[in-house]
């Protein structure tokens, strides 16, 4: 079996990012008070009384989409809905109001992904390109959806749209990668592997440039508490009733929040590359997260797993070059990993503030963030070809 990229709805030109641009997507007519109350939403939250206001929302039928691209769009609206109505006063709810529970429990359903707000939501489906502008670039973009809004929100979530589209070089790579370890081809291979190599270089400087117009106190107090979720959040032991939705049968269910840990990218590196993690509770979290990715990006990195004899055959080739462009993409990955790490620290775990539902020691995702990172940064690094 080969790699058929558009089988995967993905592309060199945009990775993972979605192929839907939001302003060629029109919504039907009687999703207009979803639309106006997405972009109602900085202001709603600035009151203090959002929830009042997200509960006079109709219930909109959501078999009038006909297509992904419209269920996309109205997902990123209802996800950002529903954790503005969990995060966006005070005290957390033990309910979501059926007006916004039982659209995205459908639409989750729909897209073969979780009811609230994900990495998807967040910044596969949350971007368009600014008036006049075709290329992907931290120049040329905007977000389609904001919480609070303001430049710190924006340059977070874009940082992330501009990597996940540098990424789609090396997405291009893979099929040729696969097939030169395939075929044994020392050469095709060394080339491959260095040309994505160089692509890790560029994706390291765009990450680099996270502290130019996101600032760590504006980020851990008003873009952070927004995105957590709901399973294993101090705030919400039990999780939330989701109103409306039959297959719930009335009672609370939990779901892990949005987090960069559910990107494409990495897992993706680590199913090419032949990457392996100890078996422990952090690495079975790795394994929950991969169920929280969109289905065709879960099946992408399966189909990579399963036919990659890169590592097994760069270690049977023995050779300098190809050892030396492998151990490369290794070391960006590792780079990137420890400046994850170094932002973890400075945008969250070195905060002063504390509360059950934006901890300092808590992920999004629900885990002890800084040991998952450094475990995982420390197990790629030894993992070089030729290392001790």
């Amino acid at each position: 079996m080969t790699i058929e990229l558009d089988q995967y709805d993905v592309s060199p030109e945009r990775g993972f990012l979605s192929p839907y641009p939001p302003q060629q997507t029109i919504l039907p007519p009687n999703f207009d008070p979803l639309e106006q109350m997405g972009a109602a939403l900085p202001d709603l939250l600035v009151s203090n009384k959002v929830r009042a206001q997200l509960q006079k929302l109709p219930l909109l039928d959501i078999e009038t989409l006909e297509d992904d691209a419209a269920r996309r769009r109205a997902m990123v609206h209802y996800s950002f809905l529903i954790q503005a109505y969990v995060w966006g006063e005070a005290e957390a709810p033990r309910t979501i109001p059926a007006c916004i529970a039982q659209p995205i429990w459908g639409l989750a359903a729909a897209l073969g992904q979780k009811p609230l707000l994900l990495y998807s939501g967040y910044v596969l489906d949350n971007w368009d390109f600014l008036p006049g502008a075709s290329e992907i670039d931290l120049d040329s973009l905007m977000m389609t959806q904001n919480f609070l809004a303001g430049m710190d929100e924006a340059w977070f979530v874009l940082i992330h749209v501009a990597i996940e589209a540098k990424a789609g070089g090396i997405i291009a790579e893979m099929p040729r990668v696969l097939k030169a370890a395939d075929e044994e081809d020392i050469s095709s291979l060394t080339s491959a592997i260095s040309r994505i190599g160089k692509i890790w270089d560029e994706i390291n400087a765009i990450f680099d440039r996270m502290p130019e117009k996101c600032d760590p106190y504006i980020y851990f107090n008003r873009v952070r508490p927004f995105i957590h979720g709901w399973q294993d959040n101090p705030a919400l032991p039990n999780g939330l009733i989701y109103e409306g939705v039959e297959a719930t049968n009335g009672k609370p269910v939990t779901f892990r929040g949005q987090t960069g840990s559910q990107s494409s990218i990495v897992p993706m590196m680590d199913a090419l590359l032949g990457l392996t993690h100890a078996d422990d509770p952090l690495r079975r979290y790795l394994n929950e997260l991969h169920d929280y990715r969109p289905p065709s990006h879960r099946k992408l990195i399966d189909d990579v797993r399963a036919q990659s004899g890169v590592r097994a055959f760069a270690e049977k080739a023995d050779n300098a070059n190809l050892r030396d462009a492998y151990n490369y993409i290794l070391d960006g990955i590792v780079g990137f990993r420890s400046r994850h790490l170094e932002y973890a620290a400075s945008y969250i775990n070195k905060q002063g503030k504390k509360n059950e539902g934006n901890h300092t020691e808590v992920g999004t995702g629900g885990t002890p963030f800084m040991r998952y990172l450094k475990k995982h940064r420390d197990e790629s690094s030894s993992q070089k070809l030729g290392a001790a």
